[in-house]
């Protein structure tokens, strides 16, 4: 976009506010005025477009951060503002509307790549988990909600102790599990070896039994059922359009609340009074949608699995996606809503949150990096769209930070991906979703820390607030 575009834009803007429309007459310019703004919007441009020392230095840092979120399929959000806010100088409204786009970029090259890789440990099936992202989402969705009424409400001190202590014990339990995972893929490569390792060993084959096999050179006389299986040679990935199109549905239906809502100033495309009957009102309508939705599929999934779970686990000799799971139906929703809130408190994204929270649970890392990643897009991509529909300013910027993310997560992912194969070690991502966690810890409390002293030096209300 050029010079004369933008002013166009700028000078179309003005001209059509509402606002100014109230004070002057319709279509009426004032010249006086016209220059000085153009003039204001020329210098504060300019000192924008210039590439300093911390941009260039915020901008390098935010590419490593989310080469190794993409390892662990979160966000990054954690990283991302706190390095734009200290590194770069950016207020937090810019860091965080820039961090939404950038997160946006890097799960839409994670989920590229997970929709079109498929694994043969896991039966040659997509390591995305569709049913764990269809029964998540909603609650996901809802407790973001939930939690960003709570960071109007509690003061910073609270939200600031609170991050701490939860990250550092995510942290050190996702250390702990990758630690062990380590441990046993370190005995299961001296027995058995990378090779066999990296071909996807089978759930109910012990590894005396691989060993005698290997020694003996015998073949191995394995019944697999076909329909996990894609057709030899042409192994293709197959979509679940069905809960692609439910997903895409749930999306839609949070985002339209959001928009004909709007935020707490105003802000919306229909006129309503901030923090009015009507906005409670409307935000009410994600409690109904979210039980709605996760009712409505658990219900499906549990009428499913009783026609077909128990033929399929006597039959089936491949670990599927499913096996490892928890059996209580309400445990990733109940997971999802957690993390949500937690997420809508901080100010981060939900990924980082839950997936500490899905390994815990015994989910395996790839499943639990492709299934994260996939979720995040739909809650980033909605931070986003609300940005920019709502008056975002730098759109450039930000179209070029996610961009960089892009480029970055695609790296990342096939950097830890080659070194997966290579090795015969999925604690990799076990450690890279430690390794971003602890970071966000120190530097999001450090954020943190430094402006509650502030407010305390400045004499502002420290205890809680309306949210309105």
């Amino acid at each position: 976009m050029n010079t004369r575009s933008l002013i166009f834009l700028v000078l179309s803007f003005i001209a059509f506010d509402p606002s100014n429309a109230k004070q002057e007459q319709p279509f009426s310019i004032n010249i006086d005025n016209f220059l000085d703004k153009i003039y204001l919007w020329g210098t504060e441009a300019q000192s924008q477009i210039l590439i300093s020392g911390p941009l260039v230095l915020a901008g390098v840092l935010c590419f490593i951060a989310s080469a190794i979120s993409s390892a662990g399929g979160i966000g990054g959000g954690g990283l991302f503002i706190p390095i734009l806010s200290i590194v770069a100088g950016l207020d937090l409204k810019t860091a965080s509307s820039l961090s939404a786009f950038m997160v946006t970029g890097g799960s839409i090259a994670n989920v590229m790549c997970n929709m079109c890789i498929t694994s043969l440990k896991f039966g040659g099936k997509s390591l995305i988990d569709y049913d764990i992202a269809l029964s998540s989402e909603p609650c996901m969705l809802l407790g973001v909600s939930l939690g960003v009424i709570c960071n109007l409400v509690f003061p910073e001190w609270l939200i600031t102790v609170l991050f701490a202590i939860f990250l550092a014990w995510s942290t050190s339990k996702t250390c702990r599990s990758g630690l062990m995972l380590w441990k046993a893929e370190s005995d299961e490569i001296e027995k058995i070896g990378v090779d066999e390792l990296e071909k996807g060993l089978l759930e109910n084959e012990t590894v005396e039994e691989r060993k005698v096999y290997k020694e003996n050179n015998e073949p191995k006389n394995v019944e697999v059922a076909v329909p996990l299986l894609s057709p030899q040679g042409n192994r293709k990935v197959r979509i679940p359009w069905l809960k692609l199109v439910v997903l895409l549905l749930i999306w839609f239906s949070f985002f339209s609340v959001y928009l004909l809502r709007g935020n707490r100033y105003g802000q919306g495309i229909i006129q309503m009074e901030p923090c009015g009957v009507g906005y409670w009102i409307l935000s009410s309508v994600q409690i109904p949608l979210a039980v709605v939705f996760t009712a409505w599929i658990v219900f499906r999934k549990e009428r499913l699995r009783d026609r077909t779970l128990m033929q399929e686990i006597t039959d089936v000799k491949v670990p599927a996606l499913t096996k490892n799971r928890p059996s209580n139906i309400l445990l990733f929703p109940s997971m999802a809503l957690l993390a949500g809130i937690l997420g809508g408190v901080f100010g981060i994204g939900g990924g980082m949150l839950i997936s500490p929270l899905l390994l815990q649970v015994g989910i395996k890392p790839e499943v639990t990096a492709a299934t994260c990643s996939f979720m995040v897009l739909f809650s980033a991509t909605m931070s986003a769209l609300q940005y920019l529909l709502l008056g975002m300013e730098h759109v450039e910027a930000a179209l070029i930070l996610a961009t960089m993310c892009f480029v970055a997560s695609l790296l990342g992912l096939l950097v830890v991906q080659r070194a997966i194969r290579k090795y015969g070690r999925a604690s990799i991502i076990v450690f890279s979703v430690s390794t971003v966690m602890f970071v966000s810890n120190v530097l999001m409390t450090s954020f943190g820390a430094i402006k509650v002293w502030t407010d305390y030096e400045s004499g502002e209300y420290m205890g809680f607030k309306l949210p309105c």
